[in-house]
């Protein structure tokens, strides 16, 4: 019927000149999915009545199609993120019958744009790990090649995407784990400044101001066009970015001219894979041939902030209710248990202290347009791999994820794209981070790079179409 690698544009052109009915483009990611998610385990819960129940309402409203940005786009969300009557399981058998009365704002936001909503993806349990396995959900498999995880936490978002299971995903980013799956599967993911997008009606915040929830996509804009449908505050919200003058879609046609870069390639908590280094090398070359400065700073804010970040995270995972602790993870529970020997008064500081580093690190990048690194120290790890033992999880967490954590406590916008692969096939992401606030100017220098170095009419070899 149509490209299942289609971009959300092009589905939503089709769907709007009447090529495409919604109802087609649900049965048709339906059917795929059906075909292809019992070996990937990108979904957890695949909600086929939803998704037909909002193709024949968007096929009932096509009056106001014109208004709807997302009109008859497929796309997912996170099982981390509640949805009214939708079985939410955050990845825990404390969780597996749990059915919220309340969608989460965002949620409510993309049905609104006109997207027809396939499922909750897999994520690890409370979204704990940088792999996506261990918990209530399935092993999400790197469709590159199975044998690999697609990441975590939002390891079936990434997937899914990555396999055509649609266009466009909901993940979230409490330390990586939007961009570390995007990176792994060969997608981009963005995690936007904290406050860009609300956790209403939940929460204030969550992970102590590291987490936000973010959009995944094969393209730079197809992630500006979910942006630009789940972005802004909802009323109450403790803090929340300003609105761009412009929506973010429109950056993909801006070419930013003589930017000032800065580049971080090394960090003393984990070597970074050579592959992964000539990858990054490549990308630095790329952004000089557009025209920018790349300049190398001596800076690792990874190990700056990582005597924090280890108990705040912590602490987030242990203020989840659970009724037994014997079935949480073992991975998982390594991090539970520390988070609840943690007093309020330390975690009070803990967060001040973040806070301070966080305005240390960001002064520092002032004078650059952009930060260039890594997105994570090597590529995919095999299913089953990581960590060595429950017991070396905290120790071992930061080799992999040391570019990507800092700027959840700067609260800085980042986003991966693809920047090459390894000699095993894995694809190998390079992070781009803008000034606070700077999702526009961030996404323009991504497109910037996307169309200097194109990765669309790459797929997943392992897949039969």
């Amino acid at each position: 019927m149509f490209d299942p690698f289609i971009e959300a544009w092009q589905l939503r052109d089709l769907v709007m000149k009447g090529e495409l009915r919604p109802r087609e483009v649900a049965e048709f990611y339906l059917t795929r999915i059906e075909r292809l998610n019992p070996e990937l385990g990108a979904y957890m819960t695949v909600t086929a009545d939803r998704a037909l129940a909002d193709a024949a309402r968007l096929e009932a409203s096509r009056a106001d199609a014109a208004a709807m940005g997302l009109y008859g786009i497929a796309y997912s969300l996170k099982d981390l993120t509640p949805t009214a009557g939708i079985r939410t399981t955050l990845g825990s058998r404390n969780y597996a019958d749990s059915f919220p009365a309340q969608d989460a704002v965002i949620a409510q936001r993309l049905q609104k744009a006109g997207g027809i909503l396939l499922g909750k993806t897999a994520t690890p349990e409370f979204g704990g790990r940088p792999t996506t396995e261990g918990g209530l959900c399935p092993t999400a498999r790197n469709p590159w090649n199975r044998d690999y995880n697609a990441g975590g936490s939002s390891g079936g978002a990434a997937a899914a995407v990555a396999a055509g299971l649609g266009p466009l995903a909901e993940g979230s980013d409490g330390g990586g784990s939007i961009r570390g799956p995007a990176s792994n599967c060969g997608v981009v993911g963005l995690k936007p400044s904290r406050g860009r997008i609300t956790y209403a009606p939940h929460r204030g915040e969550a992970w102590g101001g590291y987490a936000t929830r973010g959009p995944i996509a094969r393209s730079v804009r197809g992630v500006a066009m979910m942006l630009d449908a789940i972005a802004g505050p909802a009323i109450g919200d403790p803090y929340y970015a300003p609105p761009p003058s412009r929506p973010f879609e429109e950056a993909v046609r801006v070419a930013p001219k003589n930017l000032r870069l800065g580049s971080i390639a090394t960090s003393k908590l984990g070597e970074v894979d050579t592959e992964v280094a000539a990858a990054f090398e490549s990308a630095c070359a790329t952004m000089r041939e557009l025209g920018h400065r790349v300049e190398e700073i001596s800076l690792d804010p990874g190990a700056m902030l990582v005597e924090c970040t280890r108990i705040l995270i912590c602490v987030g995972i242990a203020a989840i209710p659970v009724t037994n602790t014997d079935w949480i993870d073992p991975v998982v529970r390594e991090m539970y248990e520390v988070g609840r020997k943690v007093s309020g008064a330390d975690y009070v500081n803990l967060v001040a202290t973040m806070h301070n580093i966080a305005r240390a690190i960001v002064e520092l990048l002032d004078p650059y347009d952009a930060l260039l690194t890594p997105t994570m120290t090597r590529p995919a790890v095999r299913n089953n791999s990581f960590p060595s033992t429950p017991a070396c999880y905290l120790d071992e967490l930061w080799t992999w994820i040391a570019f990507e954590y800092p700027f959840n406590a700067t609260g800085q916008p980042a986003v991966t794209i693809p920047a090459g692969f390894s000699s095993a096939g894995l694809p190998i992401g390079c992070q781009i981070v803008g000034r606070p606030n700077g999702e526009f100017d961030l996404l323009a220098l991504a497109a910037a790079f996307e169309a200097a170095r194109p990765w669309l009419h790459l797929r997943p070899p392992l897949l039969e179409d």
